[in-house]
């Protein structure tokens, strides 16, 4: 049942939200070809602690406090002091607060380096395609208007849409209903209302759409080995808009 949010509910939201935004915009400079996924983990791991926050994923018992995926792989993974970023990846960071037992939820797709362009291009458009979902994302809408939207420009590039995993309600929980693919799909087709708090997060890839669970039991990636990029933002949708919570610039510039 998807859980509607009152006020206070979204002000606590927000609140973890943009302390996530802003941990992104310090960070992110930060993170260097050479540095192993251990160390950003470590990074994440102490500045959440140090505002006040926890690490979300640890909810759900994830080894880590940062879920960071490189190149091929789409989502969930692993930090390892033995995995070392390198010129030229694409890598996610994906990662939530749980901040006084409210949780927000981000990634950002960064490029390291010599990035070949047409991995540039795919970040770019991965970017579009959030845009364009959070934009389908108001009241009197349904969620596949949301998938349709991402599905649509990620396919007129030739991308793969990972229908696997998807976007999710957040805010109180993780993981909550409803789900929001970011491809058609068949079932359950609600409609969007005032008080839904969705992680909407389009996962796309160079190749096929089609992935795969490593032995590790985390860490997701490609079938073919292409590329993959992941984007996320956690909204709040109003009556007459709908509030980007975790946009890196939400000083007065969050609605959309």
């Amino acid at each position: 049942m998807t859980r509607i949010k009152n006020k206070e509910e979204i002000d606590g939201i927000r609140k973890a939200c943009h302390l996530t935004a802003d941990m992104f915009n310090e960070l992110i400079p930060q993170i260097k070809a050479g540095m192993s996924t251990y160390e950003v983990d470590k990074l994440f791991e102490k500045y959440i602690t140090s505002h006040g926050g926890k690490p979300a994923w640890w909810i759900e018992d994830f080894p880590g406090s940062v879920c960071i995926s490189i190149n091929d792989e789409v989502i969930h993974g692993l930090p390892s002091k033995k995995r070392i970023i390198r010129d030229g990846d694409l890598v996610s960071l994906d990662v939530g607060i749980d901040l006084n037992g409210y949780i927000s939820d981000t990634t950002h797709s960064i490029l390291i380096g010599n990035v070949p362009p047409k991995v540039r291009e795919l970040q770019k458009v991965t970017e579009e395609c959030l845009k364009a979902g959070i934009a389908a994302c108001k009241v009197g809408n349904r969620i596949k208007d949301i998938a349709n939207a991402v599905y649509d420009i990620a396919t007129a590039h030739g991308y793969g849409v990972v229908y696997d995993y998807c976007g999710h309600g957040v805010g109180i929980e993780v993981h909550e209903d409803p789900s929001v693919p970011n491809c058609p799909f068949r079932g359950a087709n609600p409609r969007i209302k005032e008080g839904m708090v969705l992680a909407i997060e389009p996962m796309i890839n160079l190749g096929v759409p089609d992935v795969e669970t490593k032995e590790d039991g985390w860490t997701v990636v490609t079938c073919d080995g292409a590329v993959s990029c992941h984007e996320e933002h956690t909204v709040a949708v109003f009556a007459d808009h709908t509030e980007v919570l975790t946009d890196l610039n939400y000083n007065g510039k969050s609605v959309l």
